[in-house]
């Protein structure tokens, strides 16, 4: 074999390990039902410094989605403050997170009054932590991005639910459908 001929099947090579741990990167770096919920900082909509396992004893809607005020995410995130008050009665507390800054947060916080916290991860470090970065594809094109996924935390802190096939303009439905809080 010449070195053109290695060349080609060690770049071969990589290029599959390449594939193969991407494809499988984002299901290696998801918390499973039953384990920790990863913890991490955020601030409340009043400013106040938290944890998420500050709220232990609480249900926790963990919801990443890809941007603000784009159709998918206001539908999805107008579904849950318009259910917000069932939620809160059952002792479910609501937390979004996007790579958006502070400042789109608060423009699409206040634009559709939305009463939930919004996490700014614009470093993306609660999103990896949570497995939700990876590629995506829209319209043939291929990308990075945030896949849209909620995570529903028991009050000790442990991952009860993952929904990955999230349907924003009933996702409140879906939520109550697992955790019955209606």
């Amino acid at each position: 074999m010449n070195k053109s001929s290695e060349f080609f099947v060690v770049r071969t090579y990589i290029t599959y390990l390449s594939k193969h741990l991407c494809k499988n990167q984002k299901e290696m770096n998801t918390p499973k039902i039953g384990q920790q919920a990863p913890d991490f900082h955020f601030q409340t909509v009043d400013g106040q410094a938290k944890k998420l396992s500050d709220l232990l004893g609480k249900k926790i809607v963990l919801y990443f989605y890809p941007k603000d005020d784009t159709p998918g995410c206001t539908a999805q995130a107008c579904n849950l403050r318009d259910n917000y008050g069932e939620l809160l009665g059952a002792g479910i507390e609501v937390i979004g997170v996007s790579a958006d800054t502070d400042a789109k947060h608060d423009k699409f916080r206040a634009k559709y009054n939305l009463p939930f916290p919004l996490i700014a991860d614009t470093e993306k470090d609660v999103i990896q932590l949570y497995g939700v970065w990876g590629k995506k594809k829209f319209m043939g094109k291929e990308y990075e991005g945030i896949h849209r996924t909620t995570f529903i935390i028991d009050e000790k802190g442990k991952i009860a639910h993952i929904i990955d096939k999230v349907k924003t303009k009933e996702h409140s439905k879906q939520i109550n459908e697992l955790l019955n809080f209606k």
